[in-house]
């Protein structure tokens, strides 16, 4: 009867296990697709975009993040191509002047200061580095948020991109022998 019992314990234990290894992300985390169906391949080998092109710099050296229409809208005033995609950004956001709301992948904590001049033009750190190599995807990947702190489920580095976490941080910046103290990131 004992050996009964720890089998049925154990057989308990590994299904609540897997219930909840399988259920939690499930629980966890929010979906929702980004408003438009965009394409940075379509951008990037048809256009000759470059990231910093719509990702852009501000003059006192911050990071715009995501571009606004009106730098979308500077191309498609009309249409360039015959997607339906683009016909819809064109109709729903370029013509009667309404701003996507796009949902950011990568929002810093309220403690942290990233400095993406430093990165990118100081650093000489690519794009890709730090985002994966969406420039060569042909749609967005899906947004995840988590329900409890409000991030992005890409802050961990979710399907197949690397991860934006302090330990990923920390681990590039002693790769390429750079020291810094608490405060060069943390507010």
């Amino acid at each position: 009867m004992k050996i009964r019992g720890k089998v049925l314990f154990l057989a308990g234990a590994v299904t609540a296990l897997g219930a909840g290894w399988a259920g939690f992300p499930r629980v966890i985390y929010t979906s929702r697709p980004q408003p438009v169906d965009f394409s940075h391949k379509v951008h990037a080998e048809k256009a000759g975009s470059k990231c910093e092109d719509c990702h852009a710099f501000r003059d006192d050296g911050t990071f715009a993040g995501i571009p606004s229409l009106d730098k979308c809208a500077g191309c498609h005033a009309a249409a360039m191509g015959a997607t339906a995609a683009e016909r819809s950004f064109i109709d729903g956001y370029v013509t009667p002047g309404r701003e996507p709301q796009w949902a950011s992948y990568a929002r810093q904590p309220e403690n942290v200061f990233f400095s993406h001049i430093t990165h990118v033009k100081q650093g000489q750190v690519k794009c890709e580095a730090c985002h994966g190599n969406l420039g060569a995807t042909d749609k967005l990947p899906g947004y995840q948020r988590d329900r409890i702190s409000g991030y992005s489920r890409d802050i961990w580095g979710a399907a197949g991109r690397p991860g934006m976490t302090m330990d990923d941080c920390v681990a590039c910046h002693r790769q390429k022998h750079v020291e810094n103290s608490c405060l060069d990131c943390h507010k």
